[in-house]
């Protein structure tokens, strides 16, 4: 068994850059005070020079002149004997007193003067250090932030430098995000591939059960049967064509191009006109100049599965408006609103889920498979937009998605 290299930890690390600092910034504070306290401090000249002097008054005695001499101080201050001593003693008062306040007044300037730069290193110092982690933290962000569940994945810290906890971090955080996007692309492969395989048996279904039905000996209860069975399967079809579908959205567009939205909701308007007029419902349109860039058939699809959403999960002489705008903030929007069924606000999220519908049902002959508005959010989300959808006053929803304009 290797014995493990021994490494400094992160905080022993800080503790003792920080602890060198403060020790570097105490000796330079000491030199600092000690040079300004032994500058204000009086000199030799300053200091009390005690004379004789020959100079006598008049009618001075010689007795007077023996029991009363006098000093002469350094300022020219003629002091008499007897006062020396308490002059003596108020100079040194007086010194320490300037000594003392020298020593607080320019030691608390250099003290600040150091604090500031001992401060200011050590914000360097630790910006350093600890940059690491904002590389940890940034990438980190920007893959919680991805519009789409796998977006980003691919991206790594790669941290490079020296073994320490900071390192080893990042490398465990590089490992999970790695199984992460194993995982997803997995998940992604499997869907795509079960898809592909589920289409062959699914057309082969459908070629025998339209070539027993047109048969001349095939009896009424057969071609019941047959129509049944081509509606399951039709069913089926869908289904994986919108596994198929929901797989691709997941994914990065890469490949973009400009697209006006008005342009696509002319068209999906126009083909689901029929569709419409069969469900004795009004379809309309308010389309205006809205340029995005994106993927077209990705777009058309999230469109199309809108406006059918729209003309399904209404009701008898109910209405669906389709409209596109640009938005203030700078932004494009794609809108569709339906009257229909009153929907609770706490229903709406679990709309976008796949396999949900309003009424819960999952019967093998329903319209849908149930994945009309999770490929939607797949679709903006992979285009770097969201969709959001409210209860319509008077029942049925209204649909926003927001996506980035082309010249933002």
């Amino acid at each position: 068994m290797s014995r493990r290299r021994f490494r400094p930890t992160l905080r022993t690390r800080l503790t003792l850059v920080y602890g060198g600092l403060f020790l570097l910034a105490g000796i330079v504070l000491l030199g600092v005070t000690f040079l300004l306290v032994q500058q204000q401090l009086p000199g030799t000249g300053n200091m009390v020079q005690i004379k004789m002097t020959g100079q006598v008054a008049p009618g001075t005695t010689p007795d007077d002149l023996l029991n009363q001499p006098y000093v002469i101080s350094g300022t020219g201050q003629r002091i008499g004997a007897a006062q020396v001593p308490q002059y003596l003693e108020e100079q040194q008062q007086k010194l320490r007193s300037d000594a003392l306040t020298s020593l607080v007044t320019q030691g608390g300037i250099a003290l600040g003067i150091v604090g500031v730069a001992a401060i200011a290193l050590g914000w360097l110092i630790a910006g350093r250090v600890l940059a690491p982690l904002h590389q940890v933290t940034d990438t980190a962000r920007r893959i919680a932030n991805a519009r789409g569940a796998d977006l980003s994945l691919h991206e790594r810290i790669a941290l490079r430098g020296g073994d320490d906890d900071v390192k080893e971090l990042a490398d465990t955080f590089d490992t999970m995000v790695e199984r992460l996007d194993r995982s997803f692309e997995g998940q992604r492969r499997f869907v795509a591939n079960a898809s592909h395989e589920l289409r062959t048996p699914l057309t082969l279904n459908r070629a025998l059960v339209e070539v027993a039905m047109n048969r001349k000996t095939a009896s009424a209860d057969v071609k019941q049967l047959g129509e049944t069975l081509l509606e399951i399967n039709s069913r089926h079809e869908r289904l994986i064509n919108g596994l198929l579908l929901l797989a691709r959205s997941e994914n990065e567009v890469l490949e973009r191009a400009e697209i006006d939205l008005a342009d696509v909701v002319s068209h999906v308007v126009a083909q689901a006109t029929e569709e419409a007029r069969a469900a004795d419902v009004t379809l309309t349109e308010d389309a205006a100049e809205a340029v995005t860039v994106g993927d077209p058939i990705l777009l058309e699809r999230l469109a199309q599965n809108l406006v059918e959403n729209a003309i399904r999960h209404n009701h008898t002489g109910g209405f669906a408006r389709v409209a596109s705008r640009v938005r203030p903030d700078g932004g494009v929007e794609l809108e569709v609103a339906n009257s229909g069924l009153t929907i609770p606000p706490y229903d709406i999220p679990g709309l976008f889920e796949p396999f949900r519908r309003l009424d819960d049902e999952r019967l093998v002959t329903s319209k849908g498979a149930g994945l009309g508005l999770s490929i939607v959010r797949s679709v903006a989300r992979a285009h770097g937009g969201e969709v959001v959808a409210r209860p319509r006053s008077g029942g049925g929803l209204v649909v926003t998605v927001t996506l980035p304009a082309a010249y933002a």
